[in-house]
């Protein structure tokens, strides 16, 4: 499935040196790498049973919420800290300098619910584990977690032991 390294974008040393920046905006507007990357999520879904989509602020969203509809599933939206308008429920979570604090509304998933969380990147998983929180907070079941960018070198799986989780593309370094 490494196909889809081609709709990617590389920059280097953003945002500082050393780093090097997959940009997903490259593959977002090209109509076939979003295509082929949406259809290739759908594809790691055969066979699971679920009964929503939660997307990561804001890139998941955009590949998080053409999983649900084209799976006839809710899409709940994980935002960051004061950006939904009603009663929620958080999840802190850290950064390379600090941490950061991302929710959902109380009445997103129910007790049993059956949740598929997609974002775009798995880093160190941080953000992705703190969704997982999340779900699981409101009495839900997360049955897969997929991403279209890991970088491995960053270990992000080793917070998400237990759960299923797969990425699109995969990147060595760090």
């Amino acid at each position: 499935m490494s196909d889809l390294k081609k709709y990617i974008t590389d920059i280097p040393d953003f945002p500082r040196k050393g780093i090097i920046f997959h940009d997903v905006t490259s593959l977002l507007q090209d109509s076939e790498g979003f295509h082929k990357s949406i259809d290739q999520l759908l594809k790691k879904l055969d066979g699971v049973e679920f009964d929503a989509v939660a997307g990561l602020d804001a890139r998941g969203f955009l590949f998080g919420a053409p999983v649900a509809y084209a799976k006839n599933k809710g899409f709940i939206p994980v935002r960051k800290k004061g950006k939904l308008p009603r009663e929620t429920v958080s999840a802190e979570y850290e950064l390379e300098y600090g941490t950061a604090v991302i929710e959902m509304h109380t009445d997103a998933l129910k007790k049993g619910d059956r949740v598929v969380i997609i974002d775009d990147l798995m880093a160190t998983g941080g953000t992705l584990e703190a969704a997982v929180r999340l779900c699981e907070q409101l009495g839900a079941e997360v049955v897969k977690i997929l991403c279209l960018i890991e970088l491995k070198g960053l270990n992000g799986r080793d917070k998400l032991k237990g759960y299923d989780v797969e990425s699109l593309i995969s990147y060595d370094e760090k």
